[in-house]
């Protein structure tokens, strides 16, 4: 008889892992069957089809077990088996594995192409990085760290921001662990003194996934980092970053219009990119030409032409951005503004009739306008072309299994004076929340993040100070006192919604109070 399953997904209770080490993955998504549980002598599998019942069938003899067939879709079950099989092998297995093997052995796999190209995909090194890419990828990281040092080598990953050491191989097996990066981004596995860049491309639990390799010498052997970029990250729009429905509403308002210059400023890893995808995908329209110039193209947008610039061969952002001018372009996103040639272009383009719109590092938004005018555009080109300016940062939020409820210290609510309470609408009070650390969060209390905004819209006040040659403390001050709500009014506005902590906003702001004292 059959059972349905539920609509939505198959739960990590109904799931007995150890079970599909015995099933391999292969046979389980061949036949449409999620092996579920062994339970009274009877084997539990969700099925699709008749052929995932046979193999149900199959299965259970070789166990000795009654089958117990769970009938479900296909997409229910293709999910589920994803999911599940990517938890099993972590890398720590994998490496407990590798050490009952001759190491002496494996240190030497990659030391002529020949053999390497030979390589079975059971090999200790491909089995070893396959589990840290599985790994870093249920942990949600954004980037894989391989550190050589004098004695050691380590593995970290980069998660919500935070690194984290997950893995100390021994030392004996560096080159050939790195070796083996550098065949899958089809790097050149002979130098070793020179810094090289790639790119690896692969499904990880049929997630389509890009790594942007990087690879640099040092005094103890060619250190790694990998980028993850999941490509179903670039598919996220303005409601899901975080922004508040008032601050939205005013981001939108600018992004409708014909021309100016739209900046996105923040540290490395805040966000910026995917801010302004996010940006695209909202103004996109089958009546708009949009391209742009990216050092990289990071997500693959529908409908947008999109630039990777290559300086070896001369395309540069301010080469590219001349050639965009001549595919009469309406709205234009430059990846980067680093320089003076790339600024004047960009504001030019704004000025024709154009929208503009790029990152650049800085603090806050206020930097953002003094930055341009130290790299030489003229204070009157900048009132006139540039629109707005937003900065952002990344906070982890708080993990929603194990947040509850805390009285806030008295240093951490003394960290926000009390006019800042006030223009945040709320104190730290009453609705601070920390999650205590559970199996969801790996013990952190924290499970995803957000984006806090300070959004500086470019009225008659700020055009004038900006003409005047003003500080950025004086843009700033002007902007608040115009409705503007920093970094940490906006983190501290989080911290009484309950959705992340006083210490996380801290961590995040604390190089801000050189423009605006909080």
């Amino acid at each position: 008889m059959k059972e349905e399953l539920r609509t939505d997904r198959i739960t990590d209770e109904e799931v007995e892992l150890p079970l599909l080490s015995g099933v391999p993955l292969g046979y389980a998504k061949g036949n449409m069957l999620m092996p579920l549980r062994r339970q009274d002598g009877r084997l539990t599998g969700a099925v699709a089809d008749e052929g995932g019942l046979f193999a149900l069938f199959d299965l259970a003899r070789q166990m000795s077990l009654e089958p117990k067939p769970v009938w479900g879709e296909k997409g229910v079950i293709l999910e589920a088996i994803n999911r599940y099989y990517g938890q099993m092998g972590s890398a720590m297995d994998v490496m407990e594995d590798i050490r009952e093997d001759d190491l002496s052995s494996v240190a030497t796999e990659f030391e002529k192409p020949r053999d390497i190209l030979e390589l079975t995909e059971e090999a200790p090194i491909i089995r070893l990085l396959n589990a840290l890419l599985k790994q870093a990828l249920k942990e949600r990281a954004s980037d894989i760290h391989i550190e050589p040092f004098e004695k050691d080598l380590e593995v970290r990953i980069r998660v919500d921001g935070v690194l984290k050491k997950i893995l100390a191989p021994p030392k004996i097996i560096q080159d050939a662990l790195v070796s083996r990066v550098k065949i899958m981004a089809s790097l050149d596995i002979a130098e070793r003194r020179l810094p090289q860049d790639g790119r690896i491309r692969l499904l990880i639990g049929g997630r389509d996934i890009d790594i942007r390799v990087s690879l640099i010498p040092t005094i103890h052997g060619e250190r790694v980092v990998m980028r993850i970029l999941d490509r179903k990250s670039g598919s996220i729009g303005l409601k899901e970053l975080g922004m508040d429905d008032v601050l939205r509403a005013r981001f939108e308002s600018l992004l409708s219009r014909q021309n100016g210059i739209i900046l996105v400023t923040g540290p490395t890893g805040s966000g910026k990119t995917t801010t302004l995808y996010a940006a695209l995908k909202r103004i996109y329209s089958e009546e708009k030409n949009i391209v742009t110039i990216e050092d990289p193209v990071e997500y693959e947008l529908s409908g947008i032409g999109q630039i990777q610039i290559n300086p070896r061969i001369g395309l540069t952002f301010a080469s590219g951005l001349r050639s965009i001018l001549r595919q009469d372009p309406d709205v234009i996103m430059v990846g980067e503004i680093r320089d003076l040639e790339t600024a004047q272009i960009a504001i030019q383009a704004s000025l024709t009739g154009h929208l503009v719109l790029s990152t650049l590092h800085t603090n806050d938004a206020a930097s953002a306008i003094t930055r341009l005018i130290d790299i030489g555009v003229e204070p009157f080109l900048v009132a006139s072309s540039l629109a707005g300016v937003l900065a952002q940062r990344l906070v982890r939020r708080n993990c929603a299994h194990c947040g509850a409820p805390y009285e806030t210290l008295p240093e951490e609510a003394a960290a926000f004076m009390k006019p800042d309470i006030d223009r945040a609408g709320q104190g730290p009070r009453g609705g601070a929340v920390k999650g205590a650390g559970c199996a969801k969060c790996a013990g952190t209390g924290y499970l995803g993040r957000d984006g806090i905004f300070e959004f500086l819209a470019i009225g008659p006040e700020e055009r004038r100070l900006i003409t005047e040659r003003a500080d950025a403390k004086s843009i700033a001050q002007q902007a608040m006192a115009g409705g503007m709500r920093n970094l940490r009014e906006d983190g501290l506005s989080k911290v009484a919604a309950g959705l992340t902590t006083i210490e996380e906003v801290l961590r995040v702001t604390q190089k801000d109070n050189a423009v605006v004292q909080i």
